[in-house]
């Protein structure tokens, strides 16, 4: 018998892949989306058709964003979770970026987000019960020169969570945010990645586990792994300055791809 409905947005690789395969572990039954189709259709078959919904959505712009609430229409009744997963980064200098790349970037890392959470936060609290989880970054706690808009979207995303979460105490529906840290998934650096140490770096089936652990328990925020809570609990106690300056020395420094 299934647990309930989890709808995952970004599902279609990497930390989004790996929740939907936790999920799915865990008994639940899954409505995946992302843009590519042939991946969401591949991960269906590998898991148990019956139990998963394909719907291909680009969330990046609004149109996107309008067909995909309205797809899941048909669907709201049933979503017992929702998994704000999907989000993008653009690589190179702020005043490099194209139009496209900034409208992109903020189109799936906050509007899409704000958007669906907005219409199952109002669905979950007329019928008084539901979990929604917004997938942010430790990148959220400070600025990061070097992923500028990536940090600053990932802030507003923490802000906005953490807000809902005491607006809808008592409702019965519960806000949690997850903040991974560097994590091996298509998105992230290479270069940058190879030249962290490992314990610094934790897998997509690490942090579904934490996602998944901090959803069923109702958290409010949620960090993976104990390298990331020890550097941002380091970081709040310290002048605004020098984590900036740190961050900016860190970025001029390591190597670009």
């Amino acid at each position: 018998m299934s647990r309930g409905t989890v709808l995952i947005t970004g599902a279609s690789s990497g930390i989004g892949e790996a929740i939907a395969r936790k999920f799915h572990d865990e008994g639940f039954d899954l409505i995946i989306t992302a843009r590519r189709e042939d991946r969401l259709e591949a991960l269906k078959s590998e898991l148990s058709e019956q139990n998963v919904t394909v719907i291909a959505s680009d969330l990046s712009n609004g149109a996107g964003i309008d067909a995909f609430l309205g797809a899941i229409s048909a669907h709201e009744s049933a979503v017992d979770i929702v998994v704000n997963n999907a989000g993008m980064m653009v690589e190179g200098a702020f005043t490099d970026l194209t139009d496209d790349d900034v409208a992109q970037t903020i189109g799936l890392n906050i509007t899409a987000l704000t958007r669906i959470t907005q219409q199952f936060a109002r669905h979950m609290q007329s019928r008084g019960h539901g979990r929604i989880t917004n997938i942010a970054s430790v990148a959220a706690f400070h600025p990061v020169p070097g992923m500028d808009l990536y940090a600053a979207t990932k802030a507003y995303v923490l802000s906005l969570s953490e807000s809902l979460s005491e607006n809808l105490r008592g409702s019965g529906v519960s806000v949690t945010t997850v903040c991974p840290g560097m994590t091996k998934t298509d998105m992230v650096d290479t270069a940058l990645a190879a030249n962290l140490p490992p314990f610094m770096m934790s897998s997509s089936s690490e942090v579904a586990k934490e996602t998944f652990d901090a959803v069923m328990s109702r958290e409010v925020l949620r960090i993976p792994g104990a390298a990331n809570q020890v550097a941002l609990t380091w970081a709040q106690h310290q002048p605004r300055w020098l984590v900036r300056g740190i961050g900016g020395l860190a970025a001029r420094i390591l190597p670009k791809t």
